[in-house]
């Protein structure tokens, strides 16, 4: 009778005319969170093991980008997600996309010939120092590589967006069994949390062991990686479903039980965390960093890296909820409007900041904390002046 209940309600409120409702906080605190994240991440980067484009080399940096990297970029997915279903069914499937060219397509293709090329020209300047700008640019757009950076997020949630069109067009209600576990969820997080983590484990592990870590879909501009297509999906759906109907009532309920577990979640974070770091010590140390490397470690790898990566989310949104009065959470909400322009604009700002850093003769701490409070600093400021061009807050 419950379910029969929760479901009518669901149908009800998915079809129902717009409604204006308060912004939720804890979920744009969360997202201007991960906006910082992403500027953090490409500004330690250069001074980890993974990247180590400088001399300079910290190893609580490679501490950060295994989290980061493990983590940041699913959550944008689920964060997304918390509003296609709903903005679907409320516009129609193409007044949504419209709005979605707008919000999506356009910079994407804007960036890809603005923003990347100027980013990497910085990292090409470096190795052939000879070459002038209009020819590194001529030879990108023409021969390639065109990498994209970061912005492949962007036509890969445009790809997403298209896809719930059609599972919606196909049946409104094929995300109600995700809507009805999250309004359980209110009272049982943690039956959430074990569905999300067994779907997300199905769909990953199998493109991870048959992929690895390293291979990329690339044409052109656009750009994804292989093992992670089916984990952002998962992320995004699992939003979508939330967002169907009364999100507010469900698993990110403001009075839900979610923000009364953070220690819970800290746990579950922290102990695959640890994991993964036994696993790459096995693997530079015992077997040596082969390539490609065996199944087996592709498997415990990715099954370490689901539950952190699922479990940190959890964390993230429980604290955002817990503290959502607190003042140093307060401190994210002059920043909120401008996050989207600060993770379109910022890339080439933190490139050519470590460019300039490279010379200097100084520790990778100092040289990352200059790096960061830069990026941070312009990209804000130039998103700030972008969104006074008559249009533009339409886009950014």
């Amino acid at each position: 009778m419950m379910t029969m209940s929760h479901s009518a309600t669901i149908g009800v409120e998915a079809h129902a005319a717009p409604k204006a409702k308060a912004r939720n906080l804890a979920i744009d605190r969360a997202r201007t969170f991960l906006t910082l994240v992403v500027l953090l991440h490409h500004a330690v980067i250069p001074y980890t093991y993974f990247g180590h484009t400088d001399p300079k080399y910290f190893f609580g940096f490679d501490m950060i980008v295994l989290a980061t990297d493990s983590f940041f970029m699913a959550m944008f997915f689920f964060l997304s997600g918390l509003f296609a279903w709903s903005g679907i069914a409320r516009k129609g499937a193409l007044n949504y996309l419209q709005d979605r060219l707008l919000r999506l397509a356009l910079p994407f293709v804007i960036c890809a010939f603005t923003v990347i090329p100027l980013a990497y020209y910085a990292i090409s300047l470096r190795h052939h120092p000879e070459i002038g700008f209009s020819e590194y640019y001529w030879n990108m757009i023409t021969k390639g590589p065109w990498p994209s950076g970061p912005i492949w997020f962007l036509w890969v949630l445009f790809a997403f967006d298209l896809v719930a069109c059609l599972l919606h067009r196909l049946s409104p209600n094929l995300l109600d069994p995700i809507n009805r576990l999250s309004l359980h969820g209110r009272r049982r997080p943690a039956v959430f949390f074990a569905v999300m983590l067994a779907v997300t484990a199905a769909f990953y592990i199998p493109g991870r062991v048959h992929f690895g870590s390293s291979s990329w879909f690339e044409f052109g501009p656009f750009s994804v990686q292989h093992g992670r297509v089916m984990l952002y999906a998962t992320y995004f759906f699992f939003g979508a479903g939330i967002g169907v109907a009364q999100m507010d009532r469900g698993l990110l309920a403001a009075d839900g039980r979610m923000a009364k577990v953070s220690w819970d979640w800290m746990v579950l974070t922290i102990v695959p965390y640890c994991l993964l770091w036994v696993l790459i010590f096995i693997k530079r140390e015992i077997l040596g960093n082969p390539s490609p490397l065996p199944d087996w470690y592709e498997a415990l790898y990715a099954i370490c890296f689901t539950v952190f990566s699922v479990a940190i989310m959890f964390l993230i949104l429980a604290f955002f909820q817990r503290f959502r009065q607190s003042g140093s959470a307060k401190l994210l909400d002059p920043m909120q409007s401008d996050a989207y322009g600060m993770f379109l604009v910022h890339y080439p700002i933190a490139l050519w900041l470590q460019y300039w850093l490279f010379d200097y003769d100084l520790p990778a701490i100092v040289k990352a904390t200059i790096g960061f409070v830069l990026t941070v600093a312009f990209s804000w400021a130039l998103t700030r002046a972008l969104r006074q061009i008559p249009g533009a807050t339409k886009v950014l």
